[in-house]
């Protein structure tokens, strides 16, 4: 993964209360950090926008367990100014989702993310959008 800021012309103005938030997944995160990537240039657009970037816990986790160089995680940490915790209101979300979508073994961590998503009202940005599209049925917002 490259180090290089994808977030360098204003990234200080992500506090725009009136912009939808976005919520990335360890999967965008990971190639957001990879210098003039399609994850990269939509973050630095919404970055510009003025929209606030968030990450579910359990997508945080996800990425922390890297691998990753300290440089990206400190990159990652000036990106991400809100990490969301799951609660039991996500966790009922995530069995809805879970249950909707066909009870697809190994899915209830995605389910947990589009949760957090959902609860926030925030567009979550995948780079597995195959993986994401189910649960747009379902209330999810997928940013494009």
């Amino acid at each position: 993964m490259g180090t290089a800021d994808p977030c360098s012309a204003g990234w200080a103005s992500v506090t725009s209360a009136h912009k939808r938030s976005v919520h990335l997944d360890a999967s965008f995160l990971i190639q957001a950090l990879v210098p003039f990537s399609v994850e990269a240039m939509a973050l630095r657009t919404w970055l510009r926008q003025g929209r606030p970037i968030a990450m579910s816990a359990v997508s945080w986790g996800e990425f922390l367990c890297g691998p990753l160089a300290d440089e990206e995680r400190a990159l990652a940490l000036r990106i991400v100014l809100r990490h969301i915790p799951v609660g039991t209101a996500e966790a009922h979300e995530a069995v809805r989702l879970f249950h909707a979508t066909g009870r697809k073994r190994g899915s209830y961590q995605d389910c947990l993310v589009a949760a957090t998503a959902l609860g926030a009202e925030a567009e979550l940005a995948t780079a597995n959008q195959d993986l994401f599209a189910p649960f747009e049925a379902y209330g999810v917002m997928l940013a494009r």
